[in-house]
């Protein structure tokens, strides 16, 4: 399986912005599809954004407009730059890589903390 490897979390103030990168070990390019979800405390993960390997982009409700999800083929790497952060943007990031819903095949990334409080 891949390995991969998020990074760019951290604290924000309400308003802000942060860019998440997810590291390949291999070329994405073989993928149908990566993507982040994210979890935030007692809650269930939820898919936050994905795209396949046409170019097909999906956002949850909750972020269109504010989150932008992006690859970069040539290196390997995923990224989601998120704006306009809010309080309840506050979880664990976590990518992906395999299918366009993730199953038990899918590769997941360790998850990076974002914290979104004044």
């Amino acid at each position: 399986q891949v390995q991969l490897v998020e990074s760019g979390g951290g604290l924000v103030q309400p308003g802000g912005s942060l860019r998440l990168s997810c590291a390949a070990s291999g070329s994405i390019f073989s993928f149908n599809a990566m993507g982040w979800y994210r979890q935030a405390l007692g809650k269930q993960r939820e898919l936050v954004a994905r795209i396949s390997s046409g170019g097909n982009i999906n956002y949850a409700a909750s972020v269109k407009g504010r989150f932008t999800i992006s690859r970069d083929i040539a290196k390997n790497t995923l990224y989601l730059q998120m704006n306009s952060l809010k309080p309840e943007d506050t979880a664990v990031y976590y990518c992906y890589a395999g299918a366009w819903v993730p199953g038990p095949n899918n590769s997941w990334g360790q998850g990076t903390q974002v914290t979104v409080s004044s």
